[in-house]
């Protein structure tokens, strides 16, 4: 006996010798962790989508400090009547006013308070006084509705271009000390890439981090709060708006003809914006939490049931999988772990194999007890425990090789739910052991029901069509086909990062993000930055007027850098960037160009004009159409575009690609172009993870293949347990490519969780084949009785895995509802290949053939 069968024989016998004090312990322990269940915290903010070590999320940190990019939210209003009536406006008004009085809301910006420069007749001289609004402005509706149209400031960005949406721009109270800290512990981790020795600094950084997570948590039950609110003032106008009006109807032959309409579906008001969005996803994660859990577990009960139509088994495997969900959970909320929109899968993911588990530990029970009826029960139970042991070890070996992979992801979430499996199913796997082996030994013998392995022949067609001879090379034929036509269609797959589609189309964040997209210029924002280079040969400007030599004696540097260089690069840019595909509002200097050249009678603005009003210009109007685009100090122009992000045309990679390409031909060498904002940002993250994916791909491909070899100490064997596990992935893959299915957030770590799960069957397979081969002698009994045995176990966790997989379907988010859809194809198809493709190459390549003249009555034997 090795030292290996020593070990599981003295872990087995202590299991069930003292049963009660094991069972005992085993409580005291979950009951000490499950009080830490409460302090597991969620995270479903959009910075938890970041690369951590990306030097674009750094610029856009600069950018947002330096034109003072303030936090906002959009509400979408589409009023039942026109924009300019006296309805709309009044309400436009109180809606304004209510917004305004919510806690953290600094000002609201609505078509109420915008300048209108060109309906009232200004010139340009009138631009740094008082310029009316529509509160006060006396020209007609016919001139406004037009400015609002074709002003630059407001055209599809404050109204639609149908005149029928305009937008509310609530900006919030800046957080300052939020900042600070993200400044503070960027500085601290900076200090220990330089001097990972500094005691000092791991101190203070780890004092900053938990300032910073009790700021945060703070700071989001306020937010909460405040989302809230606003939701309710715009639940109030939904509801107001909901009457019947008085309306001509051209057909009535009636003679007053006047019928009533119910014009409330047609009155609508949608909230967008990273905190909504934010907001959101935390409710989505708590509810995706409890759905997840709790639809996984009735349904697995109902299967366990129906597998073996004996209630304690159900109670059992139910009981197990929530003792060690409770526990990883309490140890996470004790170690200050944070779930996050990816990471939220962790409960189904962890029920699904601590189930698998269980149902292997509960089948080689029943096995032994059908072998062995006259031994006690404590007996049985030690069999199975031992009899269970090695395979179940190493297919959760296997599976944690297939997460930690994870680990190698710069992004936070991905490395979370890695470490987090890692640990939750390494729990699964001392849990269901010892709380099996001491409840099964405290409980007493009791006959088990076969009747579902006697009537569903499953697993025994799967043995016929591995046993024939022709059928098998039907089988190699489709797999080499599937391999080609997965190879291929994995050549055409893409990886894609479309905000609006992974919400529902009746979620809010939908409906609203497709409003705002379509009517109002854009979602998703990006940030250009054309950094101009010292030119020590630029003349100075000395065309200026004396009517404006006393504003000028307090700004010569705004007199100097509004020149010809800088304002031609300035036009061509906004230009390109107004034609260019997908993208929708364009807001930059140029603006206030196009909108000056009108208020001086057609002559362009020049640099004395530029000069005067960067130096006069203040209050709101200078941070509306100057602050946010121009930076004289550092030599910058900034534009702020949002993109179609709903353009199901859109390529962003591609798209970004292009557009800092065409971009640096465009300016030439005279300056430098910086692309940010949250679609670059996001774009950096998605090529991350999947580079990082298909490095670390290799990696678990070469630990699965060393572990093989390990534990079947057979090279054949191990080639084989590696082919059969690659195919069903490649072929799931190259069908997405196929389809035009883009890798997301989520569907990007298929590969390493279902290679992970999938391995399990491989190992458990192969290990019961082994054992048969050694006592028949002969491949295709060894074969029968594989399936006969572990081939049910092998289909009940399969199943399990499918219910768990699948009841992701539910979720209201889109990267999670494919990654269930698609990671039970990859299940289907790695069940299909440890029950066919892998025995079939275990008789084409096994070192006891059958002779042919047996061969009908090994298949009849079946």
């Amino acid at each position: 006996m090795n030292k290996s069968d020593k070990i599981k024989q003295k872990l087995a016998r202590m299991l069930v010798s003292a049963p009660k004090l094991s069972l005992a312990l085993a409580l005291i322990l979950c009951a000490f962790l499950c009080a830490f269940v409460p302090k597991l915290a969620i995270d479903a903010s959009t910075q938890t989508l970041l690369l951590e070590n990306d030097k674009d999320l750094e610029l856009w940190r600069d950018i947002t400090k330096r034109y003072e990019i303030p936090n906002t939210l959009v509400i979408a209003y589409t009023p039942n009547s026109d924009l300019l009536s006296e309805s709309s406006i009044s309400t436009l008004a109180a809606l304004s006013k209510d917004l305004a009085q919510v806690k953290g809301v600094k000002s609201v910006f609505s078509m109420l308070d915008a300048p209108l420069l060109l309906s009232s007749g200004l010139k340009f001289s009138d631009l740094l006084g008082t310029i009316p609004t529509l509160k006060d402005s006396n020209a007609s509706k016919e001139a406004i509705k037009a400015e609002f149209l074709n002003s630059p400031f407001y055209k599809n960005s404050l109204v639609s271009s149908d005149f029928k949406t305009t937008a509310l721009l609530l900006t919030l109270e800046p957080n300052p000390r939020y900042n600070e800290f993200i400044a503070s512990i960027t500085a601290l981790e900076n200090t220990l890439k330089n001097a990972e020795n500094n005691a000092t600094a791991k101190t203070l950084l780890k004092e900053q981090r938990a300032a910073f997570k009790a700021y945060r948590d703070e700071l989001r039950i306020a937010e909460h709060e405040q989302i809230a609110q606003i939701r309710q003032v715009i639940a109030k106008y939904n509801q107001n708006s909901q009457t019947r009006i008085p309306y001509q109807d051209e057909f009535s032959n009636s003679q007053n003809g006047i019928l009533y309409q119910d014009k409330a579906s047609s009155s609508q008001l949608f909230l967008g914006g990273i905190n909504m969005i934010a907001d959101d996803m935390i409710a989505f994660v708590r509810s995706d939490l409890a759905t997840y859990g709790l639809a996984t577990l009735l349904l697995c009960s109902l299967c366990l049931f129906v597998y073996y139509l004996q209630l304690r088994y159900v109670f059992l495997a139910i009981f197990i999988c929530l003792v060690c969900v409770g526990v990883a959970s309490g140890l996470f909320g004790l170690l200050g772990f944070e779930i996050t929109v990816i990471s939220s899968n962790y409960i189904a993911l962890q029920l699904i194999i601590t189930l698998s588990v269980v149902i292997h530990l509960i089948n080689s029970y029943r096995e032994f007890f059908r072998k062995k009826s006259s031994f006690s029960q404590k007996a049985i139970v030690y069999l199975a425990l031992k009899e269970r042991m090695s395979p179940c070890f190493f297919a959760i070996f296997t599976t944690i090789i297939g997460f930690i992979s994870l680990v190698f992801s710069d992004i936070r979430p991905i490395i979370s739910l890695g470490v987090m499996m890692s640990a939750s199913i390494t729990l699964s796997l001392i849990f269901s052991f010892w709380l099996f082996g001491s409840i099964m030994s405290l409980l007493s013998k009791k006959s088990v029901n076969t009747a579902f392995e006697r009537y569903f022949s499953l697993t025994t067609l799967c043995a016929k069509i591995a046993l024939n001879l022709r059928a098998r090379k039907v089988v190699f034929a489709i797999s080499a086909l599937g391999l080609c036509v997965g190879l291929w269609g994995i050549s055409k797959l893409s990886v894609e990062n479309s905000f609006i589609g992974y919400f529902k189309e009746n979620t809010d964040i939908y409906k609203g993000m497709e409003l705002i997209d379509n009517k109002l210029g854009g979602t998703v924002p990006l940030d250009i930055i054309i950094s101009f280079k010292k030119d020590k040969k630029e003349p100075r400007n000395s065309s200026l007027d004396d009517e404006f030599a006393d504003e000028f004696a307090s700004s010569d540097a705004a007199q100097y850098w509004f020149n010809e260089r800088r304002m031609s690069v300035l036009k061509s840019v906004n230009e390109y960037l107004k034609n260019k595909e997908f993208i929708g509002s364009v807001s930059s200097l140029a603006d206030l160009l196009e909108v000056g050249k009108e208020l001086n009678e057609g002559r362009e603005l020049d640099a004395l004009a530029l000069a005067l009003i960067y130096s006069s210009l203040s209050g709101e109007r200078r941070e509306l159409i100057l602050t946010p685009f121009v930076s004289i100090e550092n030599d910058e122009l900034h534009f702020s575009v949002r993109t179609l992000d709903s353009d199901p045309r859109l390529k962003r990679a591609e798209f970004l690609r292009t557009l800092q390409n065409e971009l640096n031909e465009l300016v030439g060498e005279n300056a430098q172009v910086k692309i940010s904002g949250a679609m670059k940002l996001y774009t950096n993250m998605l090529g991350s993870l999947f580079s990082s994916q298909i490095n670390s791909l290799g990696f678990v491909l070469l630990a699965f293949f060393a572990t093989f070899w390990l534990i079947f100490a057979s090279l054949r064997l191990a080639i084989i347990a590696i082919c059969i596990n690659i195919l069903p992935l490649i072929c799931v893959l190259g069908a997405m490519g196929l389809a035009g299915l883009s890798l997301d957030i989520m569907s990007i770590t298929i590969g390493s969780i279902s290679l992970g799960i999938g391995v399990d069957s491989a190992i458990h397979y192969i290990y019961r084949y082994k054992r048969e081969l050694a006592h028949f002698k002969d491949s295709k009994k060894a074969i029968i009785a594989s399936h006969a045995s572990i081939g049910y176990a092998l289909y009940y966790t399969s199943f399990a895995v499918f219910i768990g997989f699948g009841v992701m379907i539910s979720s209201n988010f889109w990267p999670t509802i494919y990654f269930g859809a698609l990671t039970d194809l990859v299940m289907f198809f790695m069940l299909a290949s440890s029950l066919i493709l892998l025995p079939s190459l275990l008789l084409s390549q096994s070192a006891y053939p059958a002779n042919e003249q047996n061969k009908a009555k090994t298949i009849n034997a079946v």
